[in-house]
This record gives C-alpha cells, structure tokens and sequence, in this order.
C-alpha cells in the first residue's frame, strides 16, 4: 500500500490526515554543494514537501546511457531532503516544460521528425521505457514503500494542453507501476474542463495548475474530479523572463493573499517556484507561439528564495501564512548569505573565434548545408563556410530562414545578423570580388519548451543563395567549447576587439562566496569562471548580471573566460555583490 493515499475530501499519510505543503526547486538548476542549504531553507520556511521535475535530456544524453552524478546526483538529493525530514514529489515527465531545453526530451530523440513526440507511436514509448529501465532501479530506495521520501510521481505533465492521446497516457502510467512504483500516481494540468478532460485518467489523482483566481480554479478541479484532495501543483507565484522582454515579478502581499486562499479552502499546494535556480550552461529553453522567444540564463523566477538562495520577500510573508495553517519550525528565518566583495577582472588575453575554428579538423562537407540536427550538434554553434562565385550588390537568401541566430561575414568582415525570431530569411550583402569567402556563424539559443515546436531545427534550415544563384560546397563545423584550454591565446588588443573572439583574464579570492558576473561595455557571448560554463550573457536584457555560485570559486587565483559574439568597448568585467535581472515588471 502507497504511504501517500486519498480520502474523500484529502490524503492521509500512513493512514493519517495530512496536506502537502510543498515548494518546487530543480536539482539540475541549483549548484550540488547548495543543495543542503536550499532544502533547509525548504524547511525553515514551513515546507513538508518539496517537488521536482526530471530532465530525461541530461540524464540520457546519449541512447543507452544513463547520468546519475554531479548536478544530475538525484539519489543523494534524496538522501539529503529526507535528512532535512521533507518528503518529495517527483514529476519524470516524458514531458517537462520548465523552460528547459526541448522541454526535456532528449535532442537525439527529437531529431527524428518522423517520431510523433508524446504519443502512444512505440518508438516514442519505446524510448521512454528504456529510460525508466535505467533510471528507476537506483531511485527505488528513495520511494516512500522503502523507507524513502518519495511520496508521489507525476503522470506526464500538463497533457491536455498538448494532446488526447489516452492510450499515450495510460502507457505512462504503466510505464511507472510496471517497473516497481507503487506510490500515489497523479496528473497536472490547466484548471478548464477541456485540459483537464483530456489530460487525466480514470483512477489516477488530478492536479491543477494557476496562480490567482483561487476559488474559481478549485471549483473547475471540483466539477471535473467530485471526490479526492484539492491540489495546486503548480502555484504560479512569479515567472520566467524571454531576452528582450520585461523582468517579470510579482508582490509578495498578492502572492501570499492567495497562498492563504488556498490553504483556508483546504487544498494542497506546490509552489512554483519556491526556488528557481539558473539555467547553466545552454540548458534555457524557448517558447514560439507567434514568434521564437528564447528564456534568459537567470530562472530566479521571483520566487520565495532568490537565484543565490537568499530570502526574499515572498519567503517571509509565506512563512507568515504558512504558520496560520500548519507548524513551522521554531527556528530563525534564515539570514541572507556571503557576497563576494566588488571584484575587477582585466580580459587581458584575447584569441579570435573564426581563425581558432576554421583550423580545427572535423569539418563536415556537404553540398548544401547540413542543420545542426544533422551534424549532431545539439547545443551551442556551428560555423559554416563557402565561396561566393559572383561579386557585387545582391541579397544573400536563407531558403527556410536560420535557427537560431546567425552572423554573416565575408572575407571575415561581418555583413549582418539574421534571427529566427524576426523571420528573417534575407540580407542585403556586398560580395567585393568572385570567389569571396562566406561564413555564417549559427546559434542555438535554446530548444522550444511548449507546444507542437519542440525539436524545431537548428542551423541552417536549407539553401542558401546569392543572387538567385544556390551556393554549394559547404564546410560545417562544430564549434567546441568543452575544452577551453586548447583555445590559443595571446595578448589582447583592443583595436580588433570588434570580431567574434575568446577573452581571458584572472582574479584573485580570499574567501570563495557567491557573486555576479557584470559585463558594462559587451555585447553578446557565454561566460565561463574556473572552467564552468555560467551561460549567456546579452546586452539585450532585461538580464545583465550573471549568477557565479561560490562553490565554483577557489581561494587564490581564478580564471574567467568569456566568448564575445560581436564588440566590446573595454577588457573589464566586474564581480558585484548585488544581481541585477531588470526593472520590475508587476
């Protein structure tokens, strides 16, 4: 028997009457050595529960293989909720959403187009069943039937915005209590009668989703599902921010004020998100519903407990709510953590992108370009490259446009940028004599996270044109970005600093604590401290600092390298003990 059961009306564990009162925070977002703290800040803040997605993509990143260490440990995870005395809701998708690459599925799933996603098609369930074959045996001890904190594991997730496939659903489903689970199984989903209608199953808990409008979303959970608990499992209290758009936030006094709504109407609830964390690394997703909208580094999400893990307001005015329904722990409100004092880092090394690229061995040739799909590249950048046989004025043409971003140049001069997002497919170029070198350096900047685009192509989306005439004869290649010390560098100078290229410069720490990387004066790029890739960086916005977690940082001398797209109109960075994500937008 499950230790997590229903009633008509609520769950009992083991037996006993009991709400889950639980906060969202992703072990894949969050540094390992914070893992700790954050779970006991879970805790403090009067959590019983604390809830995460699974991101299939980075545990099988390859078919067969299967990553259980470092920021993908989830058994230690476990071990370390349940050591803090919380319980744990495991949400394994297929599917996550999260604002995260591809929504999670793997890119080498996603890559064949004649593979249906989230649906009953075998190879789809096939694939998925050879994940859980891999992933289950070793979180089985962590399950509540032995001794561990894993009271419940989601079904999938938000379906019935997606698809009707019933049988898909049941498929997962089995998937789970076929291989050993036998905790309280449950769906979430959009608190309207269509969504839920098509993203449930009979037997199996129903869920919703909302930040406002309590009532009014309890009720439509209650119409569809007359009997069992109420349950928010994802209550919105902030949201993710796209590059160029607004820095969303929202206040603590309105967030709560529904907190207290749902726990007076006796519900459960997750909150979404009790701490975001950030998305390392080319881990963003992207949303394209009108146009391609790509997620920024930062996913602080103005949750109760900020990016570097420091209290804020919402943590505060929830502990307060909280209390008037359940205990919280007769301990201090934890206190905000170390900063590392204002540091200057001198970029006094330079080395330039394209030279570094083109002498690399492995270019791919093909006749017309390939997508990065193709070439098996699924995160990062591609540089490809041609001759141009006729000169003059003319419209360089990008038959299927570009995914996602791309920089032309000729002869090393750079001409343009196209963008997924801006449908842009053409570019008015000078090409200054026949046979003029074309190189067109492409950007994934992240994979669709919602909806029917995920696993959109990347790269170069078909021919390209100059003049009307195709160009053929393409080289491609993989930009690597694994091993920074191969790149050769030299001393910088600042007179050719307006090409793509590799900066370096070091800095010394007494103490190692947290900080932000502020870079006034660049443009675009990926920044990396000590070798671990922060993420990106665009002065676009509404981002402009860069979450470092002190676990990165050494005592003594550290390195930062940054990879500067387009200009920069100094060699300084700053390390400053103060994030800066944006105006507020409410």
């Amino acid at each position: 028997m499950p230790a997590l059961t229903t009633s008509s009306d609520g769950f009992l564990l083991h037996g006993e009457p009991f709400r889950i009162i639980s906060g969202a925070m992703h072990y894949f977002r969050i540094h390992p050595d914070q893992w700790a703290d954050r779970l006991r800040k879970a805790r403090l803040m009067g959590l019983n529960t604390v809830e995460t997605y699974l991101p299939w993509n980075l545990h099988e990143p390859e078919p067969g293989t299967l990553v259980l260490d470092g920021f993908l440990d989830l058994p230690r995870w476990l071990r370390l909720a349940q050591e803090e005395g919380l319980h744990v809701l495991l949400r394994p998708g297929p599917f996550i959403c999260a604002e995260w690459d591809d929504g999670g599925l793997p890119a080498w799933l996603v890559a064949d187009h004649d593979i249906p996603l989230r649906t009953s098609d075998p190879r789809f369930t096939a694939a998925f069943d050879r994940y859980l074959e891999q992933l289950l045996p070793p979180l089985r001890p962590h399950f509540a039937a032995n001794g561990g904190p894993v009271i419940a594991v989601q079904v999938e997730n938000e379906y019935g915005a997606y698809g009707d496939d019933t049988a898909y659903l049941k498929h997962v489903e089995q998937a789970l209590r076929s291989r050993g689970v036998e905790e309280l199984l449950f769906t979430c989903d959009q608190a309207n009668a269509e969504h839920l209608g098509t993203g449930s199953l009979p037997g199996t808990l129903a869920t919703v989703t909302f930040g406002s409008r309590v009532e009014e979303n309890l009720a439509a959970l209650r119409t569809h599902q007359p009997e069992g608990p109420l349950m928010c499992a994802e209550f919105w209290i902030g949201w993710f921010d796209h590059w160029g758009g607004p820095h969303h936030t929202r206040s603590a006094t309105d967030a709560a004020a529904d907190l207290d709504r749902l726990l007076n109407a006796g519900a459960s609830v997750n909150i979404y998100m009790f701490h975001g964390g950030t998305n390392f690394g080319f881990t963003n997703g992207a949303n394209h519903k009108h146009a391609y909208e790509p997620t920024i580094t930062s996913y602080d999400y103005d949750a109760a407990l900020t990016e570097s893990g420091d209290p804020g307001p919402k943590y505060h005015a929830f502990r307060e709510v909280i209390a008037r329904h359940a205990p919280v722990p007769d301990e201090p409100a934890p206190s905000k953590g170390p900063k590392l004092p204002l540091t200057d880092v001198d970029l006094d090394r330079r080395a330039p992108l394209l030279p570094y690229v083109r002498g690399l061995a492995g270019a791919v040739r093909s006749e017309d370009p390939s997508t990065m799909n193709e070439l098996g590249v699924h995160t990062g950048y591609v540089l490809y490259r041609t001759t141009v046989p006729a000169s003059g004025d003319g419209l360089l043409h990008f038959a299927g446009g570009v995914g996602d971003r791309a920089q032309i140049f000729v002869d090393g001069a750079s001409v343009g940028v196209l963008e997924r997002e801006r449908h842009d497919e053409t570019l008015p170029v000078r090409v200054p004599h026949a046979g003029a070198v074309l190189e067109v350096l492409v950007e994934n900047m992240g994979g669709v996270n919602y909806g029917p685009r995920i696993g959109a192509p990347k790269g170069l989306l078909g021919p390209v044109s100059f003049q009307g005439d195709a160009l053929h004869g393409w080289e491609c290649r993989a930009v690597p970005l694994d091993d920074l010390d191969a790149v050769p560098f030299g001393p910088s100078d600042a007179a050719t600093d307006a090409v793509p290229a590799f900066h370096r410069g070091t800095f010394d720490v007494d103490t190692p604590a947290d900080t932000f990387l502020a870079l006034p004066g660049w443009t675009k790029g990926q920044a990396w401290i000590n070798g671990f890739h922060l993420g990106r960086y665009w002065n676009r916005g509404p981002q402009r600092t860069l979450y470092v977690p002190g676990p990165i940082l050494r005592p003594g001398p550290n390195e930062l390298v940054l990879l500067e797209l387009h200009a920069t109109t100094g060699t300084r960075a700053q390390l400053t003990d103060t994030p800066d994500l944006g105006p507020e937008n409410d």
